[in-house]
């Protein structure tokens, strides 16, 4: 989607991964050295940083940096929430507001691979803030809009479900069933900052899923 000097900027599937984990399966980092290097035809190695990551299950806006000098001030600009990123989620139930944000202290559990949402700090918590807006429902299902405040692991499938509002086809977090594919109807829908070497303004925008739910709840 979008590609300069020190910047990559991509569409992820759901399904894919963003770096290598123990299933063994070929990440998109190393897919996209090989499409770089053949593109730009270079000879031995291309670097390619991975600057944030999405869930496996989650499609949308990833950023990768092609170069030192853009991974470390990118990953500065992630870290001081200087990036404006905005989800899309499909909800089972309704909110119980059309908008608020809300926070919680999570407590990520490794083995589980999974996150608890309490309301007051526990040991080993840490704060997790974000905002929604209700855009649209159908007779089953809610589209919001999200902003994430802190990034968390799987922060808002993890909040959203602790407010009652669990992600279609999330199990993990509470829903009755799978999505046929395997993913979870969230998206990395935009990702915008100025960019920490030419001082641009890069606003991306990923397309939504071409099925018959979200093309109903986005039109």
């Amino acid at each position: 989607m979008y590609e300069d000097n020190h910047l990559l900027i991509i569409a992820k599937k759901p399904g894919e991964i963003v770096q290598g984990d123990k299933t063994g399966d070929e990440p998109l980092v190393d897919l996209l050295k090989n499409w770089l290097k053949e593109k730009y035809r270079k000879p031995g190695n291309v670097f390619l940083g991975v600057v944030h990551r999405l869930d496996r299950p989650v499609g949308g806006v990833v950023v990768f940096a092609k170069t030192s000098k853009g991974l470390s001030r990118m990953s500065e600009l992630f870290r001081k929430g200087d990036v404006k990123k905005t989800y899309w989620a499909i909800v089972c139930r309704k909110p119980p507001k059309t908008e608020d944000t809300i926070t919680h202290h999570l407590v990520r559990n490794e083995k589980q691979n999974k996150s608890y949402a309490y309301s007051t700090p526990q040991p080993s918590s840490k704060e997790a803030r974000l905002s929604y807006k209700l855009l649209s429902s159908s007779d089953k299902y809610h589209l919001l809009e999200v902003q994430l405040h802190t990034g968390r692991h799987h922060q808002i499938r993890c909040q959203l479900a602790a407010i009652g509002c669990v992600i279609k086809g999330d199990l993990k977090y509470g829903a009755p069933r799978s999505n046929p594919d395997g993913s979870i109807s969230l998206l990395s829908r935009n990702v915008r900052f100025i960019h920490p070497v030419s001082d641009k303004d890069i606003n991306v925008t990923a397309p939504t899923p071409d099925d018959n739910l979200w093309n109903a709840l986005t039109h």
